[in-house]
């Protein structure tokens, strides 16, 4: 009896050993998945180092995407990505001491406002579309705002080019300022006392063909007010083109000329008598005064007859039509000290006469002498003129 009772006790003890083995077994699992669902750990599967959740193991692949690195744009990129015209073009300038920030401008289009840098000991020698050009000063191939502008992937870079103040003197340049009038398709000339203004058309067509074709350079006017304080080298291969008055036919028959042949020319326009807009982008409209082309009461010019008050008034009026001063033809070329000081006030740096001549570096700016083209005058006569 004592031995059957001691058998069941024993198997009862075992049996609550087993049951306390399981249960802390099953707390044991419990308290693991606790640690996984609360703080789960990963492992590193190279070094089997634990790491926080959130953080990556070293080697192990990421669910974010990786940065693409910044590249900083350039100035001109950075032009290029604020405007919205897609024809726009970013122009950067370099050479020695050029410091000038680069320009947009507009592809297909002429270069408009480009820099004239300066430095001292040095004069400047224009831009060119390479480093060779700029280094052999070549003349047909220097730009200014007479040429069109011409890109890559809407960039382009112009080169510059110096002359020192003495190779700029030895040059000895004398810039011809041609000046037409009025023009005709009759080879004989038209009749009356104005016959000698009428150039016949197809003179000025083999004019302009040669200019175009022998290499000449069309300064701006800024460039021309430049080179006479010595500040820019211009080529004695160099010719600016004006016409006064901006006859009828001159719209008619001369303007479609140096469209086609592509040189820049300045047509004087007396605002009082017409405003009309230039007839191709070749043509730079310019002041023959607004209303002072007609005789003052002692026969001669008004401008000759007023105060400098009156002139710089008149010639405020022409510039606010025109949109730009800078150059003035003196109408029937009557000018003096009073002329030159409206002219001055009014804010215009340079002033055109019909005294023959050429410009040079020291000329008078408010006393440019010209080359006048009459009647008659055929390519021989123009060759001798301006080379």
């Amino acid at each position: 009896m004592d031995t059957t009772r001691r058998r069941r006790r024993a198997s009862r003890q075992i049996r609550r050993r087993r049951t306390f083995a399981a249960v802390g077994a099953i707390a044991v699992i419990a308290a693991i998945v606790t640690a996984i669902v609360v703080v789960p750990k990963l492992v590193a599967p190279a070094t089997g180092e634990a790491v926080a959740d959130g953080q990556p193991a070293p080697g192990a692949p990421s669910d974010s995407p990786t940065p693409t690195p910044t590249v900083a744009l350039t100035a001109a990129q950075q032009l290029l990505a604020g405007s919205t015209d897609p024809a726009a073009c970013a122009v950067t300038f370099t050479g020695d001491g050029i410091s000038d920030q680069p320009v947009l401008q507009t592809e297909g289009g002429l270069y408009s406002d480009l820099p004239l840098p300066s430095a001292d000991g040095r004069v400047f020698a224009g831009w060119y579309t390479t480093s060779q050009d700029a280094a052999a000063f070549t003349t047909a191939q220097r730009v200014n705002e007479s040429r069109t502008v011409s890109c890559t992937d809407r960039e382009t870079t112009l080169f510059a080019s110096w002359k020192t103040p003495e190779e700029n003197i030895a040059e000895n340049a004398r810039i011809p300022i041609l000046m037409y009038h009025q023009f005709t398709t009759n080879p004989a000339g038209e009749e009356g006392w104005l016959r000698g203004n009428y150039a016949y058309i197809g003179d000025f067509d083999a004019h302009m063909a040669y200019i175009a074709s022998d290499g000449f350079y069309l300064p701006t006017w800024r460039e021309l007010g430049a080179f006479i304080d010595g500040k820019v080298f211009l080529p004695n291969h160099s010719v600016i083109v004006t016409d006064d008055d901006a006859d009828q036919t001159w719209f008619d028959l001369a303007a479609p000329v140096v469209e086609k042949y592509k040189v820049m020319t300045t047509s004087f326009m007396i605002t009082a008598w017409r405003q009309d807009a230039a007839p191709n982008p070749y043509v730079l409209r310019r002041s023959h005064t607004h209303d002072m082309h007609r005789a003052g009461d002692n026969g001669q010019g008004r401008m000759v007859n007023l105060s400098a008050d009156e002139i710089a008034a008149d010639l405020e009026t022409s510039a606010s039509v025109l949109g730009v001063k800078e150059v003035v033809a003196y109408p029937f070329g009557h000018y003096n000290d009073i002329t030159k000081q409206g002219v001055a006030q009014a804010g215009f740096e340079m002033g055109r006469t019909i005294e023959p001549g050429y410009v040079s570096i020291g000329s008078d700016k408010l006393a440019l002498p010209v080359q006048r083209v009459n009647y008659g005058m055929g390519l021989d006569a123009l060759v001798g003129m301006i080379g």
